[in-house]
């Protein structure tokens, strides 16, 4: 018989709250490896982007090109959630299989670097939320303190006043972001595979530039591109925006443990069989931020074991629809502007009254 080591709290010397959610979800048996589910998910993903492909093929009508860059930029997205699995290791017990997969996904399917998306994603898991160390909120185009905004400079200045209302439309810059991103990490920094990415990266630039311009000639080419990098790029943003954006902020100095520092940061986005498919189950961003490695297809039954615990422990467990947490979202943004727009109508009305 294995023994098992519970994970003490230094002052009481019993388990953590931690330790027994993750004992009970380890007896349920939801970290256990899934690979067929996620073989079966793989080829059907493949599958879908040959379909796609074979439109572009096929049909020469601008229009039939143009709403299959649409349905190719979902494809993309959902290939981004294999992305995000196989960084994550949630599909296989061995580590090899999962970076095989994130190299082929990330930088020969997407053209983006599977080490850039693993260093910054696990940077976000260790500090959700937190002011200075998570990347997620320390970014250019958008603010998510006021001090952010009122340091913003510019043009960048305008943005962040008015950013609850510019929010889509930046969102339509995302996919070139990451590709530049990612690029970039590869460049500055020794990433473990960086030759392979680089190489990988490549590949990537020469099939999509080179079929686009085959199938479909260079000006259909520049429109199909153009809708497929906005549209996949707004489609990733929809899907990780609500995850965090408008939840409580930590830092140094805040005394959380590692299950309400994940908790209460997170918001849930309300379940449904169609809901899981379009977010990847990333809806259930509470649970994978407890357990990242648990197999995509069994977090929505920890949902109900988090949840109930939560419940038990008197622990804040923020779930809402998703038209909710976009208001939330927009609405966090919206605030996070008000010192910006107040000082410029504070100008304003200064310069009228000369």
């Amino acid at each position: 018989m294995t023994a098992t080591v519970a994970i003490l709290d230094p002052d009481t010397k019993r388990p953590s709250d931690y330790a027994i959610i993750r004992r009970r979800v380890r007896e349920a048996g939801l970290l256990e490896k899934e690979p067929w589910f996620y073989t079966r998910s793989i080829a059907a993903k493949m599958s879908m982007l040959a379909a796609c492909l074979v439109v572009f093929g096929l049909f020469r009508n601008p229009w039939v090109q143009a709403a299959n860059a649409v349905v190719l930029a979902i494809v993309s997205g959902q290939l981004g959630f294999q992305l995000h699995d196989s960084g994550h290791r949630q599909m296989f017990a061995k580590g090899w299989k999962n970076a095989v997969v994130g190299l082929v996904t990330g930088n020969l399917l997407l053209g983006m670097s599977y080490g850039w998306w693993v260093e910054k994603h696990n940077r976000h898991h260790a500090n959700p939320n937190h002011v200075d160390m998570d990347p997620d909120i320390n970014m250019v185009a958008i603010s998510y303190s006021p001090d952010q905004a009122l340091g913003r400079r510019g043009l960048l200045r305008t943005v962040a006043g008015h950013q609850a209302y510019l929010f889509f439309p930046l969102l339509l810059l995302l996919g070139w972001s990451m590709h530049a991103s990612s690029l970039g990490f590869l460049l500055a920094q020794r990433s473990r595979h960086r030759g392979t990415e680089l190489a990988l990266l490549a590949a990537h630039a020469l099939l999509y530039l080179g079929l686009a311009v085959f199938f479909l000639g260079p000006w259909s080419a520049l429109l199909v591109i153009a809708i497929h990098q906005c549209c996949g790029g707004l489609y990733m943003a929809l899907v990780f925006a609500p995850n965090h954006k408008g939840m409580p902020q930590v830092d140094d100095d805040s005394d959380l443990d590692f299950l309400r520092k994940q908790v209460l940061t997170s918001r849930n986005v309300r379940s449904h069989p169609l809901t899981d498919v379009w977010y990847g189950a990333l809806n259930y961003q509470i649970e994978h931020h407890l357990f990242p490695t648990m197999p995509r297809n069994r977090v929505r039954e920890a949902h109900v074991i988090v949840r109930g615990f939560c419940q038990e422990r008197g622990i804040p467990y923020h779930e809402v629809s998703m038209l909710r947490s976009y208001r939330e979202l927009l609405g966090f943004l919206h605030e996070v502007g008000a010192p910006l727009r107040a000082r410029g109508r504070l100008q304003r009305s200064s310069r009228a009254g000369r």
